[in-house]
């Protein structure tokens, strides 16, 4: 692991080396601004995929109107949600996987931890080939045309500055997105003006006619871009919060990230169900091309931007779940190892992009773990600790005061893991439950997991905590 040496920080804001590990970040190193964190949680969620998925709602059936009220009240749930998981880091200095400890053990936290790490390195190379067709899309529109190999060096390109940027660390990911998501967020206000110019926007038609598909619509767009939304950044939340001034108050943190995830979640999928509601359709290679004409340059580099600033994150918080589980190399060493392969993912998908489609549904299905996770350690922290915890025996490796494993965080967090399944409705058969399938493609894996683990856990611990004094006040009885 890294050393952290208070007398090397500075607080310029300037994009330094990040020497930190996973060890808690002392006070002279953080430097960081809730709004700081505003720009780097808006510029994760200024990203293409979120027009398609507010397209979404119209493609379900659902009308104008109620794909926007469940895009916005559902992101009010989720990001809320993500807000209190940056309060845990600005709390403590610690990083998400190691703040697990507390609830998981010592050694338990390590299954988290390694699910983490492997899905944020397939992220990379998942997010980076998203965006490549649309790319490709719009240089053809300017008469550049290169095939596959021009692909490649697309990738190539963007791959090499988002490993850049998670290289040097936290610093430089904070720099990027202070400069530059203002810029995408000038463009988005231009092209939503453009866009909505163009179109005459539908209101009210609808598809899904009956009280069940409506529902089951609802549903599915909750868990794709509504309250799933803001849970999917959970694992991440910390890792950036840790950094904030100690003297910067819970509630400006809250605030800065769950607006910060909140602003551009709404507003870019409100956008794709405009366009899509006007018969725009939801590949954003079209909407560009045909909607956004003039503006395909400035919207290129918005493009090109919407992986870099998401994937820093993945491979920063990549290095950081692979600390958490014990791996003792550099940060940066650790960095360059998920970039290669991720590179490599990448380059399979671009070979062979019906397996690139099939990898990306699994990866949307299967972050079914993280809304049982999230409920164990948010109920740990907040309900059965008081949001305060003792950091220093979070490193420790003896089994006090947290334990090496504890059986009733992972014994709900199963159950939850089952739970979720069992509402699911996801993008492969393998991940469509008995209880979604019975009630029509319903999807409420969010609910049902998280009320389950967090639940179970809370009676579980109150329970041993009952049982732990009873047994004290009958060992004082016996020495009395």
């Amino acid at each position: 692991m890294s050393t952290s040496d208070p007398a090397r920080a500075d607080v310029s804001g300037t994009a330094r080396f990040d020497e930190h590990g996973i060890e808690p970040i002392p006070p002279a190193a953080r430097d960081s601004t809730p709004w700081q964190q505003f720009w780097i949680w808006s510029g994760a969620n200024i990203a293409p995929i979120n027009w398609v998925l507010g397209a979404l709602g119209i493609t379900l059936g659902l009308s104008l109107l109620e794909t926007l009220a469940v895009i916005a009240v559902g992101n009010l749930v989720g990001c809320a949600v993500f807000g209190l998981f940056n309060v845990m880091g600005h709390r403590t200095g610690v990083n998400q996987m190691v703040l697990g400890r507390a609830s998981f053990g010592r050694r338990g936290a390590v299954v988290p931890g390694l699910v983490q790490g492997l899905l944020t390195m397939g992220w990379v190379g998942v997010n980076t080939w998203v965006v490549l067709d649309l790319v490709m899309a719009i240089l053809q529109r300017f008469g550049v045309e290169g095939g596959t190999g021009l692909k490649y060096g697309v990738a190539a390109i963007i791959m090499a500055v988002q490993l850049g940027l998670a290289l040097y660390g936290f610093y430089a990911i904070r720099t990027f997105e202070k400069y530059t998501v203002p810029i995408t967020v000038l463009i988005m206000v231009i092209m939503t003006v453009l866009a909505l110019s163009r179109t005459t926007l539908d209101w009210t038609a609808t598809t899904a006619v009956t009280p069940v598909s409506k529902v089951t619509a609802v549903t599915q767009l909750l868990t794709a871009i509504g309250i799933g939304w803001g849970i999917s950044w959970l694992p991440y939340s910390a890792d950036y919060s840790r950094f904030v001034r100690v003297r910067s108050s819970d509630r400006s943190v809250f605030w800065s990230t769950a607006l910060g995830t909140y602003v551009p979640t709404v507003w870019l999928a409100a956008l794709g169900a405009c366009l899509a509601s006007a018969g725009a359709g939801a590949d954003p290679s079209t909407l560009v091309t045909e909607v956004f004409g003039v503006m395909a340059l400035p919207v290129l580099l918005l493009i090109m931007h919407g992986p870099v600033a998401t994937n820093i994150l993945n491979l920063y918080s990549c290095s950081l779940a692979a600390l958490s589980i014990g791996v003792r190399v550099a940060r940066w060493k650790l960095t360059l190892v998920a970039g290669a392969a991720a590179s490599a993912v990448l380059v399979v998908f671009v070979q062979a992009d019906s397996f690139a489609h099939a990898f990306d549904n699994w990866m949307v299905s299967i972050l079914v773990w993280i809304s049982p996770w999230a409920s164990i350690v948010l109920v740990d922290f907040f309900v059965l600790r008081g949001g305060r915890m003792d950091v220093a025996s979070l490193y420790r490796d003896d089994a006090s005061p947290y334990g090496t494993v504890n059986r009733r965080a992972l014994v709900s967090l199963g159950l939850g893991l089952v739970a979720a399944w069992s509402w699911q409705f996801g993008l492969v058969p393998a991940t469509q439950g008995p209880i979604a399938r019975a009630l029509g493609g319903t999807d409420f894996s969010w609910l049902s997991g998280g009320l389950v683990a967090g639940g179970l856990y809370c009676l579980l611990s109150v329970r041993a905590r009952r049982a732990h004094a009873g047994l004290g006040v009958a060992r004082e009885g016996a020495l009395s």
